[in-house]
C-alpha cells in the first residue's frame, strides 16, 4: 500500500482560496533561541530549508516581537530587519517552492522579561519576573498599530503569512479573561470587549496585508485555567475571527502558569485533539490542533475523525526534519521520534540556551554538526549498546564505516530498557525502535550477549575501540548498606526483588523521581489513556468548564504505599529536574501522597528501618524497604585495559561522564565525536 493510500488525509492538498497547500502536516512554531543570536538567521535558514526538504506543507517560524515592550529578543518592525527574515523565506523557497512559510507574532505582554512589559491591567504573573505597565489609550492603539506594522513587515520579507498568538497568557489572551483584564472602558468589561482587542489586531492586520496572505490566530481552545475562558467564549471568538478575514484558526492548550501539563511525555498522544474536533463544527475555516502527535499514524487518526485540517508537529520536526518525507516514502519505522522530554528542546530555551533535540542534536546546528560521508574508513568497534554506544554506531555507520556493535545485555538500549518501565515515559520505546531500524539500514554488525576484553577486540584488529559501558549504580558507604531490606533501583524497576507497604527512597534526583513513580503507580498510565490522564489531571474533556478544569478535582489512583523521598541537599526536592516537566513529577508524587523531604543526613540501615538525621533531629523510618539511588560510577576498566593494550579507545556517554543519567549529554557527545571520526 502506498503511502497515498495509507495516509490520504494526511496527504492530501488543502485550498484556502488564494492558495493551496500542498499537505496536512505542519510545523508548529517553537523558539529556538538563534533569533537574538548574532549570524542567528544565517543559522535558522538551513535549519528550516532543512524542515522544507522534508516534506512539510507549512512552516511556521517562532515567536518574534512586533516592539521592545513585547519582550521576545528578536523584533520585526523595519525594512532593514525585514531582509534578515528574507534569509530565511528565501532558503526555504527554494528548498521547495510549495511550503508555506508564516512568521509568528508573539507579543509576551505580561511575560515578557524586561521592565517594559505591558498588560490589560496591571496584574502580575506568577511565572512573570515583573509587574506589567497597564495600558492607556494610547498604549492599546500603539500595540495594535505595532503588531500590523509587524504583519505588513513580514509579508515584505516573503513570508507567506503570519500567525498571531492569543493564548498562553501572552498578551492578546490577556485581554479575554477577566481575572487578568480588570478594565471599565471599551477594552475590558463585558466579554464583547474584552474581546476587542484581538479582535482589532486581526481585522487592521487582513487590511494591511490584503486578501491574498495566510492570517492565523492561534486561540486558546482550553486554557486550563481556574475561572479561565468559557467555551462559550472561545466558539464565539473564533467565529468573529472568521468574519474579519482570519484565513485558519490554530488552537493552543494551556497557558504557561497552568499547572495541568500538555506537553510532556506523561500526556496521552493527541490529548486534545477532540477539543479542536468541536471547535471545528462550529466554523467554516480549516482549523489545526497540536499537541503530542509525533507520528503518522496519529496524525492520520486525527484527521479521520475529523478533528482537525491541519496537523501542528512542532517538536516532531526537531527529532526528524525528514519525518513527512519518510512517510511518504513508506519508511515510518526509520523515524526519529519526538519522544516529548523536552530536555533539549523547551528546558533550553525556558533557560535563556539555543534550542535543539535529546535524539537529534543537529536540530538547530545544521551548520556546526554534519555527517559528511569519510575520505577514510575504518574498522571501528563500540562496545556498549546504549544510547550513547547506538549514537555513535549509527552516525559513524552513516558516514561510511565499518561498525561492529557489542554489548553483553541481551537487547540493545542500556538504560533506555528502564527508563520505558516508568509510567509516562513509554515513548522510549520509540527510540529504540529507531536504533533497532538503524542497525539494519547501516549494517552495523550487532554482537549481543557478548561480553568483550581488550585481547578479544585487539585481536579482531579494529581500528579505534569506543567505549560506552555505561555506569554502575554507586554504593553509599553506609552501615547496613548491604542489609535485606536495601534494594538498587535497578532491581526495583526491573521487579526482580520485592518492594514493600512502607519504603524509603535514598535519592532524588530523576531516577529517584521514576521510581517513585513506579512503585506508587496502579492501574493504566495516563500516559497511555486520555480518561485516566483526564482524571488524575483535573481535566473536564466532556462539559468542558472554564478553562477545562474549573470545580474539576483531580482524583489519583496510588498504590497501597507509604513512601519517603529523601535528598540530602537542602534545596527543594527536585529543583534539579527539568524547567518545563519538573514542576509535573513533583505534583504527581504529591497527589500519589509521597512525602518528599530534603536536608536528609544518612546514618545506618538496620531491622528497624533507615535512621536518618532531619533538622538537626534524629530519626528512624520504620521503613521495610530502602531503594538506593545515589547516584553512578562510570565503567571504565575496559577502557583502562585498552590503553594498557596500546589500543584506540574513546569514552563516550556515562563510561565517560556519570553524574546522573544524563541521555541528552550521551547521544550529543557521542554524534558530535562520530560526525569528526
Amino acid at each position: 500500500m502506498s503511502a497515498l493510500e495509507k495516509y490520504p488525509n494526511l496527504f492530501s492538498p488543502l485550498d484556502l482560496g488564494f492558495t493551496t497547500i500542498k499537505n496536512r502536516a505542519l510545523m508548529g512554531s517553537m523558539h529556538t533561541g538563534l533569533e537574538e543570536e548574532p549570524g542567528g538567521f544565517e543559522r535558522m535558514a538551513p535549519y528550516f530549508a532543512e524542515r522544507a526538504r522534508g516534506g512539510v506543507g507549512m512552516i511556521i517560524t517562532g515567536g518574534i516581537s512586533p516592539n521592545i515592550e513585547a519582550g521576545m529578543g528578536a523584533k520585526l518592525s523595519t525594512s532593514e530587519e525585514a531582509l534578515q527574515h528574507k534569509l530565511i523565506t528565501d532558503a526555504v523557497h527554494a528548498a521547495d517552492e510549495d511550503v508555506k512559510i508564516c512568521m509568528q507574532i508573539l507579543h509576551s505582554g505580561p511575560l515578557a522579561r524586561n521592565a517594559d512589559a505591558v498588560a490589560p491591567s496591571a496584574v502580575k504573573s506568577r511565572i512573570a519576573p515583573h509587574t506589567p505597565v497597564e495600558l492607556d489609550a494610547a498604549g492599546i492603539e500603539k500595540q495594535i498599530s505595532d503588531i500590523v506594522n509587524c504583519a505588513a513587515k513580514a509579508q515584505e520579507a516573503g513570508y507567506d503569512g503570519v500567525e498571531v498568538i492569543g493564548s498562553a497568557g501572552y498578551l492578546l489572551s490577556t485581554f479575554l479573561v477577566e481575572k487578568t483584564n480588570q478594565r471599565t472602558d471599551e477594552w475590558g468589561g463585558s466579554y464583547e470587549n474584552r474581546m476587542r482587542f484581538p479582535l482589532e489586531v486581526m481585522r487592521r492586520t487582513r487590511e494591511a496585508v490584503g486578501p491574498n496572505f495566510i492570517l492565523i490566530f492561534r486561540i486558546a481552545a482550553m486554557d486550563m485555567l481556574q475561572g479561565g475562558m468559557s467555551w462559550d467564549e472561545i466558539v464565539t471568538l473564533a467565529k468573529k475571527m472568521e468574519s474579519v478575514g482570519v484565513s485558519i484558526i490554530s488552537t493552543h492548550f494551556t497557558w504557561h502558569e497552568s499547572t495541568v501539563p500538555t506537553i510532556a511525555t506523561m500526556v496521552p498522544r493527541a490529548a486534545f485533539a477532540g477539543v479542536t474536533g468541536r471547535l471545528r463544527k462550529e466554523l467554516n475555516i480549516p482549523v489545526i490542533t497540536s499537541n503530542r502527535i509525533n507520528m503518522p499514524q496519529v496524525a492520520e487518526d486525527v484527521l479521520i475523525r475529523g478533528d482537525a485540517d491541519i496537523i501542528s508537529m512542532a517538536r516532531p520536526m526537531l527529532a526528524d526534519p525528514d519525518l513527512i518525507r519518510k512517510t511518504l516514502e513508506g519508511r515510518e519505522d526509520e523515524i526519529n521520534t519526538c519522544i516529548a522530554c523536552n530536555q533539549a528542546c523547551l528546558d533550553h530555551i525556558f533557560s535563556g540556551k539555543i534550542c535543539s533535540c535529546l535524539v537529534n542534536p543537529r536540530a538547530c546546528h545544521e551548520t556546526e554538526l554534519n555527517y559528511t560521508p569519510t575520505d577514510n574508513p575504518k574498522s571501528i568497534a563500540v562496545v556498549g549498546a546504549g544510547p550513547a554506544g547506538l549514537a555513535y554506531a549509527d552516525v559513524a555507520a552513516r558516514r561510511g564505516h565499518k561498525v561492529s556493535l557489542y554489548d553483553s545485555a541481551s537487547e540493545i538500549g542500556g538504560q533506555f530498557n528502564l527508563a520505558k518501565q516508568i509510567p509516562g515515559k513509554e515513548e522510549f520505546f520509540e527510540t529504540l525502535r529507531y536504533f533497532k531500524r538503524r542497525i539494519e539500514v547501516e549494517g552495523i554488525v550487532l554482537h549481543l550477549d557478548t561480553r568483550v576484553s581488550a585481547d578479544s577486540l585487539k585481536d579482531k584488529g579494529f581500528d579505534e575501540v569506543i567505549v560506552a559501558t555505561g555506569i554502575a549504580p554507586r554504593t553509599p558507604d553506609l552501615e547496613g548498606i548491604d542489609h535485606h531490606k536495601v534494594v538498587s533501583y535497578i532491581d526495583a524497576i526491573k521487579g526482580v526483588k520485592p518492594i514493600g507497604k512502607k519504603v524509603a527512597i535514598m535519592g532524588a534526583g530523576g531516577i529517584g523521581f521514576d521510581v517513585a513513580e513506579l512503585i506508587m503507580h496502579k492501574g493504566l498510565s495516563g500516559s497511555m489513556d486520555i480518561d485516566t490522564f483526564a482524571r488524575e489531571w483535573g481535566i473536564d474533556f466532556e462539559n468542558h468548564p472554564r478553562g477545562g478544569v474549573t470545580d474539576v478535582e483531580p482524583v489519583v489512583e496510588s498504590a497501597d504505599r507509604e513512601v519517603y523521598l529523601l535528598q540530602r541537599k537542602s534545596t527543594p526536592v527536585g529543583r534539579g529536574l527539568g524547567k518545563t516537566t519538573g514542576w509535573t513529577h513533583r505534583i504527581a508524587l504529591s497527589r500519589r501522597g509521597v512525602k518528599m523531604i530534603n536536608g536528609v543526613e544518612y546514618l545506618k540501615i538496620d531491622d528497624d528501618g533507615l535512621h536518618v538525621m532531619i533538622d538537626n533531629e534524629p530519626q528512624v523510618l520504620g521503613v521495610d524497604t530502602v531503594i538506593v539511588c545515589a547516584g553512578q560510577s562510570p565503567l571504565r576498566e575496559l577502557h583502562d585495559d585498552l590503553v594498557k593494550a596500546g589500543l584506540n579507545s574513546t569514552l563516550v556517554g556515562g563510561a565517560f561522564e556519570a553524574a546522573e543519567l544524563d541521555a541528552k549529554r550521551a547521544i550529543k557527545q557521542a554524534c558530535e565525536l562520530a560526525a569528526v571520526v
